[in-house]
């Protein structure tokens, strides 16, 4: 584990695969935005995005890999996420129906449902989505590797 100074973790997905395409997509650019249910907030007390607010990507070394900042935040329906947010996920998703059941499997697998210690979560249409927009500040490179 690297220090990782004064700034909240920002971990997308879990460890592996995932979030190895997800951090490079950050530092690439083309990911601008995520998804998280509104309960993810509530199992560890963490406090929802607030803009302005920088934070410290990690990747599935626990290394600090960028600094991003909060430009925006909003919590709707599932069923109420647009196709610029889908989009700005930079996950390569061309319709929000593609977006959400790629979201859907990942709210529904084994390691979200155990992260919630809720083995039959699911989502539907009025799941809260906390849709938090943000920009790449700093890419932290190999120094911190």
């Amino acid at each position: 584990m690297t220090d990782h100074g004064e700034f909240q973790i920002a971990e997308y997905g879990f460890p592996g695969p995932l979030r190895d395409r997800l951090v490079a997509s950050i530092l690439a650019g083309t990911k601008t935005s995520t998804s998280s249910t509104r309960v993810e907030y509530s199992i560890e007390d963490e406090p929802l995005p607030v803009i302005g607010n920088k934070q410290t990507v990690v990747d599935s070394h626990n290394f600090a890999v960028a600094t991003i900042q909060t430009v925006g935040v909003e919590i709707v329906r599932l069923a109420d996420v647009g196709l610029e947010h889908a989009h700005n996920e930079g996950e390569g998703f061309v319709s929000v129906a593609a977006w959400r059941r790629g979201h859907e499997a990942f709210w529904h697998s084994t390691e979200m449902r155990a992260f919630l210690n809720s083995p039959t979560f699911t989502v539907d249409d009025d799941t809260l989505v906390v849709l938090e927009r943000f920009q790449l500040i700093e890419e932290l490179g190999q120094a911190n590797r």
